[in-house]
């Protein structure tokens, strides 16, 4: 299989779909692997070392979609990417498709097979969302920290107080992967931290893995209103696989938070868990609304790309030696999981989540390809 890898071109995003190693074991595997100069420069990659991998270097992003029939990526196609995509092209990419209708409307239009990191499911988890969650889960509290600070718009709070001055509050919507690392790191840095969510069994959970160092509340708007009424830092680290996030924070509840608090939306990439959220970059990363400092960045672990990139790619590599080794189809057949990851296929819109986030019709992917034709 011939495969492309180009560079990122999302604002100040620098990790990249393939280490060197990820390289190595693809053409190892008989694939030819085309790379765009540069692709890895921001994650600490060099061009030689990509040859010496046996990767084969293109001057252009135009050129790389042009001669892969598998793309491989770290976030979803932008508008000037949208002309490069071509029928039956396999893109392999975070997709995030709840919110963005037009992405969706142009995957369509072209015919492209789309797998989407953060829907492959294994063992019940999203193996693939998870080393970036956990990267933004930390980032979330970092960057809270420092916008807390006056000249960066805040309330020129300490997260964790100094003797005789009490810790920050650090309130977290969501007690997955993102909102246990934001605790992690909230709890480590001396903060009073507070997890609200819906599933009691994971709120007892949290509370024997920090060993009652947090409040954990059941997730309602009462408990929310009160909760980040006295809040510096509020965390969004809600989600729906696949679907976009139910707004826990509305506008009318602005009023109640603290003014120069902070608000961090890591679920921005779905749309966003505060009603008056809208998606920012690295260069301009926070607004506000209502006195509220708001930090909406929707590629938060690009900041960090060196760590991401080897996180992301120890996660993604062994799904795209898969899909090259035995093809689309015999792939998504062997691994149910997998099949999961596929969001767009042969003109239609194959996740049920995503449709019904964008009120379009859904098919079940097993109407277009036999899933059972297997392995016989």
């Amino acid at each position: 299989m011939k495969i492309g890898l180009p560079k990122e071109i999302k604002d100040n995003e620098y990790r990249v779909g393939l280490t060197p190693a990820g390289v190595q074991a693809l053409s190892g595997a008989g694939h030819e692997v085309f790379v765009q100069k540069t692709a890895g420069e921001g994650s600490g990659f060099s061009d030689e070392q990509y040859v010496k991998a046996g990767g084969q270097l293109l001057d252009t992003a135009d050129d790389v979609w042009q001669t892969g029939d598998m793309i491989v990526k770290v976030k979803e196609p932008v508008a000037p990417e949208y002309p490069r995509m071509r029928e039956n092209q396999l893109l392999f990419t975070y997709l995030h498709l709840a919110p963005e209708f037009e992405l969706t409307k142009q995957m369509l239009e072209r015919k492209v097979t789309g797998v989407a990191y953060e829907t492959i499911v294994r063992d019940g988890r999203l193996p693939l969302l998870t080393p970036m969650s956990e990267v933004a889960g930390r980032m979330s509290v970092q960057v809270g920290a420092t916008y807390l600070e006056k000249m960066n718009g805040g309330r020129g709070i300490l997260l964790g107080g100094v003797p005789g001055v009490p810790a920050a509050n650090v309130v977290i919507i969501g007690g997955g992967i993102v909102g246990t690392e934001a605790a992690k790191m909230a709890v480590g840095l001396g903060a009073k931290v507070t997890i609200i969510d819906r599933n009691l069994d994971r709120l007892r959970q949290l509370d024997d893995i920090f060993l009652s160092k947090v409040q954990t509340l059941a997730s309602s708007r009462y408990q929310i209103e009160e909760a980040i009424s006295h809040a510096d830092l509020v965390i969004g680290a809600v989600l729906v696989v696949g679907a976009a996030a139910p707004k826990l924070v509305t506008r009318d509840m602005l009023h109640l938070i603290p003014q120069g608090a902070v608000l961090v939306d890591v679920a921005v990439d779905q749309g966003g868990c505060f009603e008056t959220t809208h998606a920012t970059t690295h260069s301009n990363p926070t607004y506000y609304e209502e006195g509220v400092l708001h930090y909406c960045v929707a590629n938060m672990p690009g900041a960090v790309p060196r760590t991401s990139t080897f996180a992301l790619t120890n996660a993604t590599l062994p799904y795209a030696l898969d899909l090259a080794n035995k093809g689309f189809e015999q792939a998504i057949r062997d691994d149910a999981g997998l099949a999961e990851g596929v969001n767009t296929f042969g003109g239609k819109l194959t996740y049920e989540a995503v449709a019904t986030s964008q009120s379009l019709e859904y098919t079940p992917l097993d109407s277009l390809i036999d899933l059972k034709a297997a392995a016989a």
